[in-house]
């Protein structure tokens, strides 16, 4: 599906930006979907055309040793007239959306829960649901939840709880009133499938779920970390560990994505533990294979606020905003490829608003001067170019982020690839080349007030490229002739010195 328009710049005073049908390619993924389990299994060949079909195309490329860019053009989109990016009603509730891994010293985001949640004594309904030791994983997370003053209690209904039926705790109506009597729905972390599988089976809700979207509509909070909050957005990645494989086409419907619980409509994208474990590898083909707009990538150790088409970064580290408003593919292409997407990183305190399309960074950013590569007498505070071998790598997206904001150069490169292709790849010399690079539109701050570099980037855009990657990636130099090693052993001099080994200079 193309993505065409003209993109409002993220910064004050900026140009609206255009969006895609509401909905429409989300929508016919859940159709497809349905017929798919109906049928009992996943695609024909188990790959998306959406993302590339892995098999026979790719063979037919011939990916062949050498690290090689396929060159394309591409067209630049056409601009028409502004539209907000929501334009469905704004849900009644809130949403916080957390990126896993939650420092012990991560307060502010179980406070912000807990205040969006009406404060001290605020009811919150525990889920340990997606939990592989629900028992420990839930105790932890009512300890969190009332030192920071709520009334928590855990939902005893996950695959992995011992010695309970499940069934009958779904359908107890004793425990389906009090999660909807409930101000606040927590998700925990670990595998999104039993989440799924156990509210939302074949995709029909049971009871319980209808509970849960009771506290929704009725103005409360859903929250989830990890697992829970990857199945807030319509659809979700359901098991899909490996970026690159998605990056080469392995999409399949029930394996790699199904439906989530929707809470967000068709508008928003989420996926967790972004920046550290590289995922922006499989949000983008994903965003464009079930016709997302946008993508956010919440981090570790960060959750993102979003009510009412406002969302703000809560935590200690940030998000990542994904925009495919501009982006463009190339068809002919036997790999997946995209040309012209937007990124953002939001960190604490940074602010975005879905409708206007513009950020407004945090308060302690705001007193230090704006960075504008574009800006004359620009002065780069970051002095070396860098080429990141492992964009994907833990990291590495932020890291070229500031370095194109902040660093000498106009565009930032790096690679994703494997060095040793796992049995069953379908192009073992596939990679892709990520180019971010510069335009009038970048922005950022950096700042040190909370004792590190506390970086926001508005704006850099972005071009996947795939590559062959020769394999094995190198080898090892070729020893000398051992006549030549005995000779300048010897102090004879190898070919072309002189007898005193010292050779002609």
């Amino acid at each position: 599906m193309e993505h065409r328009g003209v993109r409002r710049r993220a910064v004050h005073g900026g140009q609206p930006l255009p969006r895609h049908q509401p909905g429409a390619a989300a929508d016919a993924a859940v159709r497809r979907l349905g017929a798919t389990q109906a049928a009992g299994g996943g695609e024909p060949g188990g790959v998306r055309r959406g993302c590339g079909r892995a098999g026979s195309a790719l063979s037919a490329a011939g990916f062949l040793p050498r690290y090689q860019p396929l060159r394309f053009p591409i067209a630049r989109p056409a601009g028409r007239a502004p539209e907000p990016i929501l334009t469905s009603n704004a849900p009644a509730g809130t949403v916080i959306a957390i990126g896993g891994a939650l420092k012990p010293d991560s307060d502010a985001v179980w406070q912000r829960l807990v205040d969006e949640a009406g404060g001290a004594g605020a009811p919150i309904a525990v889920f340990p649901t997606a939990a592989y030791e629900p028992e420990r994983v839930a105790a932890q997370i009512v300890a969190a939840l009332e030192r920071c003053g709520a009334r928590a209690e855990v939902v005893p209904v996950a695959p992995h709880l011992q010695g309970v039926d499940l069934q009958a705790r779904l359908n107890d109506p004793a425990l389906i009133a009090r999660v909807a009597a409930s101000r606040a729905v927590f998700f925990s972390g670990g595998a999104q499938e039993y989440i799924v599988d156990t509210l939302q089976p074949g995709g029909r809700a049971t009871a319980m779920l209808d509970a849960v979207r009771a506290v929704f509509a009725a103005g409360g909070v859903i929250a989830g970390t990890s697992a829970g909050a990857a199945v807030l957005s319509r659809m979700m990645f359901r098991d899909a560990m490996d970026n690159l494989l998605v990056l080469k086409g392995l999409w399949r419907a029930g394996q790699e994505y199904d439906r989530g619980l929707d809470f967000l409509g068709p508008d928003l994208f989420i996926d967790q533990h972004f920046i550290r474990r590289g995922r922006i590898g499989r949000m983008l083909p994903a965003m464009r294979a079930l016709g997302y707009r946008l993508g956010l990538g919440v981090d570790e150790n960060a959750a993102v606020v979003i009510q009412g088409g406002r969302l703000e970064v809560v935590g200690g580290s940030g998000a990542v905003l994904v925009d495919l408003g501009e982006a463009a593919s190339e068809p002919g292409l036997p790999a997946f490829n995209l040309r012209g997407a937007r990124l953002s990183y939001l960190a604490a305190g940074d602010c975005h608003d879905l409708g206007s399309g513009l950020t407004t960074a945090a308060p302690r950013k705001l007193r230090e001067p704006c960075i504008d590569p574009a800006a004359a007498g620009f002065a780069p505070g970051l002095k070396s170019e860098r080429y990141f071998l492992d964009i994907l790598g833990g990291g590495g997206l932020l890291d070229a982020m500031t370095q194109l904001l902040d660093g000498p150069a106009p565009e930032v490169r790096g690679l994703a690839y494997r060095a040793n292709p796992r049995p069953g790849d379908p192009a073992p010399e596939l990679g892709f080349e990520f180019r971010l690079h510069r335009d009038a539109g970048l922005r950022g701050w950096r700042s040190t007030t909370l004792g590190g570099d506390d970086w926001t980037v508005l704006g850099a855009r972005l071009d996947v490229i795939p590559v062959r990657v020769a394999n094995p990636l190198f080898t090892p130099l070729a020893a000398l002739p051992r006549r030549v090693v005995e000779s300048v052993l010897a102090g004879r001099g190898g070919p072309g010195e002189n007898g005193d080994g010292n050779g002609q200079r």
